[in-house]
């Protein structure tokens, strides 16, 4: 079948060889990690976060993960170490005045530009488009070139000035080894978050538990008793002898103090609730009565308070009869 009218097959079209492996255009790729996000995969507009391995994102399409994880999304294993809203930073990037956006090229009969980028490095002036490695800041999330921060050496933000560290640098997409290195850093303190959580709460615990022993095993040497006499003072009485019948002291009828301090420690406790609770009463009495007239003549019940019979008046009855 085949072959009638005159054509003549080519030698590829009945010869099928191995299969060539497509190449992505690098300009293409540049252009998807740079000015799309990574997880919704629309253009990035602002707010631009990003995370701690350098992806950037929308923030309204990392807040709609974070709300529902459930709902299915192509790209959900690249947000797959987002925990919360903490783990994203949203950056402070500087605008590039030469570019125009979408509005240039309306009708699309005019040449874009694919290495014109939105924003560009606030130093240097290099275009934030693949071709230069960018970094930012945990600290204030502002973005610079990698050649800036090279050839300007400073502990100083450049364009808010807070102060930084080495390690507080995080690069934007960068390669699979810088993912890894990242991704490393990030479990380390997260980690080191975790452990830092369970000493806090370890204290506290023991904090809570070491005075509650103490309401719960007092001391029973300094309880007091309605006598006034401490439970060591009584222990020395009940050790003395006690006087027999004729007046001679008898050493086997020695009173023994009690074997155990809880039993002495809760009679004591329950001694001095009573003489505290007569105490209280009596001085509230005492204190009651030297108050002074001024403190009295507040109340009603003083005797300034009441109305002599001068003061007070007559009821005055009326029970017209012209009606």
């Amino acid at each position: 079948m085949g072959c009638d009218g005159g054509t003549i097959p080519k030698r590829h079209e009945l010869v099928k060889g191995p299969k060539k492996v497509e190449k992505v255009d690098k300009n293409a790729a540049l252009a998807a990690r740079w000015k799309y996000c990574a997880l919704s995969t629309e253009k990035l507009r602002r707010p631009i976060v990003t995370c701690d391995l350098g992806r950037l994102y929308n923030k309204d399409a990392v807040i709609e993960f974070l709300l529902d994880k459930s709902a299915d999304r192509p790209n959900s294993e690249v947000v797959s170490h987002l925990r919360g809203i903490k783990d994203i930073k949203e950056l402070n990037l500087t605008d590039n005045p030469a570019w125009e956006g979408e509005r240039r090229n309306t009708k699309g009969d005019r040449y874009e530009d694919m290495h014109c980028a939105m924003f560009i490095c606030p130093v240097v002036g290099l275009e934030m488009n693949g071709k230069h490695r960018f970094c930012f800041l945990r600290t204030c999330g502002c973005v610079f070139s990698d050649r800036a921060l090279k050839e300007v050496k400073t502990e100083i933000c450049h364009k808010c000035g807070d102060p930084f560290k080495e390690d507080d640098l995080v690069v934007l997409n960068g390669t699979k080894e810088e993912v890894e290195k990242l991704r490393k850093i990030m479990e380390e303190k997260r980690a080191k978050a975790k452990a830092t959580k369970k000493s806090k709460k370890s204290k506290f615990a023991e904090a809570v538990s070491k005075p509650s022993e103490s309401k719960e095993n007092p001391d029973s040497t300094e309880t007091v008793f309605a006598e006034g006499k401490t439970s060591t003072e009584n222990d020395e009485d009940r050790s003395q002898p006690v006087p027999g019948p004729s007046g001679s002291s008898s050493s086997s009828k020695v009173v023994k103090p009690l074997a155990a301090s809880g039993s002495l420690a809760a009679s004591g406790s329950l001694a001095a609730s009573g003489s505290l609770a007569e105490s209280g009463s009596k001085r509230s009495i005492q204190s009651m009565e030297e108050k002074s007239e001024t403190y009295k003549s507040l109340f009603t019940s003083h005797s300034s308070a009441k109305r002599t019979k001068a003061q007070t008046s007559n009821w005055v009855t009326h029970t017209p009869y012209h009606f």
